[in-house]
């Protein structure tokens, strides 16, 4: 820095040299070496206060970055903490719909086996209505053959008892003939 400064002051003390002496011998001015002096000591100056307002801005700036930085370190944590929040709600509808189909597939198994005990309910009951038809119509069968037979004995009895007397009574007895 010192040394770009020491640049500057002399291009500059060049500068006012050569305008210097060219207006000195239009105008008859005489540059001396005080003003020369002056000249660099008011650079000097001005340079100070351009270095300490270069300062100020710099730390200006710094500042303001690192308040940049520490909101952007905010806004990172504010958003890691809704996508911890997104996930848990992720998680959580994940459980439940898992939950719902365990509860579907129970729901389905109960179902399932009401439909299953319902039809074998009904089969043992078809089964168990179709015997006691079938033996009603077996008794039925029976009674009818034992009427028919009884109808027959009858009548080949009431023929016996033409020739014979005492079949005769009996069968009168009984109310047969």
């Amino acid at each position: 820095m010192r040394k770009s400064f020491l640049f500057v002051a002399a291009l500059l003390l060049l500068l006012v040299a050569f305008f210097g002496l060219s207006l000195a011998g239009e105008r008859g001015l005489r540059v001396t070496n005080e003003m020369i002096y002056e000249k660099l000591l008011e650079m000097e100056k001005r340079q100070a206060v351009l270095e300490a307002q270069f300062r100020e801005f710099k730390e200006s700036v710094d500042k303001r970055f690192e308040q940049v930085d520490t909101r952007f370190e905010e806004l990172r944590e504010d958003m890691n903490k809704r996508f911890e929040q997104i996930d848990r709600r992720i998680d959580e509808t994940n459980r439940r719909i898992d939950e719902t189909n365990r509860n579907m597939r129970w729901l389905g198994l109960i179902m399932g086996g009401l439909v299953a005990a319902v039809i074998a309910i009904v089969v043992w009951d078809r089964r168990t209505a179709v015997r006691v038809a079938v033996r009603e119509a077996e008794r039925e069968l029976e009674e009818r053959y034992e009427l028919e037979l009884m109808k027959k004995i009858i009548g080949a009895l009431r023929e016996l008892a033409k020739g014979d007397k005492r079949l005769a009574e009996i069968l009168r007895h009984h109310g047969l003939l």
